[in-house]
C-alpha cells in the first residue's frame, strides 16, 4: 500500500513503548471498594528514573512528519474499527484535515492505543505478525 510507508521497525519500537509507558500510567483499575489500608500496593507499576518517560514518548510521535502522524491516527481507527481497510486512503486524508495540536496527546488519551496500532496493521496487511517479526 504506497500510502502506508511506515518504517515497520520504528512502529514495532513504538508499540512497545506505548505499551511500557501506558501500563504504569493509563490504565488504572476502578474502585474496588475495598479497604484501602488492607490493600497491597498501588494497582499500576511506578515510575523510574531510569524508565521511558511519557514526555519522551510524546516527543518520539511529535518529531514524525505530519503525513507519518496522520498515518499513525489511521492506523489507530483502522485497528480500533472505526473504518475498514478498504477506507484506510479516506482516513489517512481525514487524520491529516482533522489535525489539531499534538499528535501524542491524541493518540495518548486512548489507553489502548498500542493494541488498536497492531490491530490496524494486522487488518491493513491481512494478517502480518509486526511485533513477532518486526516487518509487514
Amino acid at each position: 500500500m504506497d500510502e502506508f510507508d511506515l518504517n515497520p521497525e520504528l512502529l514495532q519500537e513504538l508499540i512497545f513503548k506505548l505499551r511500557a509507558v501506558m501500563a504504569r500510567e493509563g490504565l488504572v483499575s476502578p474502585d474496588s471498594g475495598s479497604n484501602p489500608t488492607d490493600d497491597e500496593g498501588p494497582a499500576t507499576l511506578q515510575e523510574d528514573d531510569d524508565d521511558l518517560t511519557r514526555a519522551e514518548l510524546e516527543a518520539l510521535i511529535d518529531d514524525l512528519e505530519p503525513d507519518q502522524q496522520a498515518q499513525l491516527v489511521a492506523l489507530m481507527w483502522l485497528g480500533r474499527g472505526d473504518v475498514e481497510p478498504e477506507e484506510f486512503s479516506e482516513a489517512l486524508t481525514l487524520a491529516a484535515e482533522r489535525h489539531e495540536g499534538a499528535t501524542a496527546a491524541y493518540l495518548l488519551a486512548h489507553p489502548h492505543v498500542a493494541d488498536y496500532l497492531e490491530e490496524g496493521v494486522d487488518r491493513l496487511m491481512d494478517g502480518t505478525d509486526l511485533m513477532e517479526s518486526g516487518e509487514y
